[in-house]
């Protein structure tokens, strides 16, 4: 191993199973994409590890995550084009590691956690999704609705009629990703998100390798989608705050979140209405609008999606994304059907507007001293 240079490293503690996970994933994407130097691996007692990493910011060779750069872009203290080169270096990286190591696979030969353990019978979204618990809030009457129940309801999203049906899509999402489904995979990161990611001035430098390994490139590029459209602005500071403070050094507070104008929810003519606004700073806008451009060009070539259908190839990655990150139990009645909005969205991607529409802040009211 290394010997530790003179500025201070950083650790991760884990169980040693994950620990030993995290080793290999690092040691399979080290030869390809740019990462902290490891430095050591130590058993601490009988079950728990210690990993020894270079601090990427202690050393100099990164300043901001992925999450902080856009936050700051979002309040006006950095430029939106330092955000578009990051997520342009992301991008390339993931079609590097393609060119490099990339090949048609069984779903069943990549990295099962965030996927296939998810949406298999009995996982977590069905656990989650079929409480009867779960529920949201009649408009006319005040009464709690099972989320379950509202499956068959006329559901109308920004005057566009949608199926709402949270079973229909875990199963459609359980269908197409079945173990033997062929995907185009690379060696990767395995979970690309704000936190993940830092940026450095030889491009993008990856964080974090639980989850690396042979990873779909559909997978890859859903996962970090969804963490721009909701999870960075909006899910995790809201519902994961110890999270988002221990994750981002900075964790400013998101520049806007989406909001529901009006809501009718009447559960004795089964009828959903509901509008919404969905708005971005500067810095998230810029990311998605990137992130975008590059999914229906080059990144979604490299990934095996289909001209034109891009983002509707990508719908069964976004619903796993979608209910499973965050338990719906935590959600506010508001929030919930935000999601659940969205999940219909998601179900209709022939035409992805409505899933990837969000609304610019024009003025925007800096925070002092971040």
């Amino acid at each position: 191993m290394n010997t530790a240079p003179a500025h201070r490293p950083f650790r991760k503690t884990l169980p040693t199973a994950r620990a030993h996970s995290e080793e290999l994933g690092w040691r399979q994407i080290a030869g390809h994409l740019e990462v902290p130097t490891l430095l050591q691996r130590t058993r601490l007692d009988a079950d728990t590890d210690v990993i020894t990493y270079e601090d990427v910011f202690a050393s100099g060779r990164c300043q901001l995550l992925l999450g902080d750069l856009i936050a700051l872009a979002d309040h006006g203290h950095a430029p939106t084009s330092d955000v578009a080169g990051l997520i342009n270096d992301i991008c390339d990286d993931l079609i590097t590691a393609t060119t490099a190591t990339g090949r048609t696979t069984a779903l069943s030969c990549c990295v099962p956690a965030l996927y296939a353990d998810r949406i298999r019978p009995g996982g977590r979204l069905d656990t989650w999704y079929q409480a009867p618990s779960l529920t949201v809030t009649d408009t006319h009457t005040g009464e709690p609705i099972p989320l379950p129940a509202l499956t068959g309801y006329t559901a109308t999203v920004n005057d566009t009629p949608l199926l709402l049906d949270v079973p229909a899509a875990i199963n459609a999402a359980r269908g197409a990703l079945h173990p033997d489904g062929q995907w185009t995979s690379a060696i990767t990161q395995g979970d690309p998100t704000e936190p993940n990611i830092a940026a450095s001035a030889a491009g993008a430098c990856w964080l974090d390798f639980e989850h690396a390994g042979r990873n779909t490139l559909a997978g890859e590029i859903a996962n970090l989608l969804w963490y721009l459209l909701a999870l960075g602005g909006w899910l995790v500071p809201t519902y994961q705050r110890d999270v988002y403070h221990r994750t981002l050094p900075l964790h400013l507070p998101p520049a806007a979140t989406p909001t529901i104008e009006h809501t009718e929810l009447s559960s004795r003519h089964r009828r959903l209405d509901l509008h919404h606004t969905w708005p971005t700073g500067p810095g998230r806008h810029t990311a998605l609008t990137r992130l975008l451009d590059r999914i229906t060009t080059d990144l979604g070539d490299a990934a095996g999606l289909p001209r034109g259908r891009q983002l509707h190839a990508l719908r069964s990655f976004l619903t796993l994304r979608i209910l499973g990150v965050i338990p719906p139990h935590l959600l506010n009645s508001s929030d919930l059907l935000l999601l659940v909005a969205k999940l219909a969205q998601a179900q209709h991607l022939a035409d992805p507007t409505p899933f990837t529409h969000t609304d610019p802040l024009s003025d925007l009211a800096t925070v002092e001293n971040p």
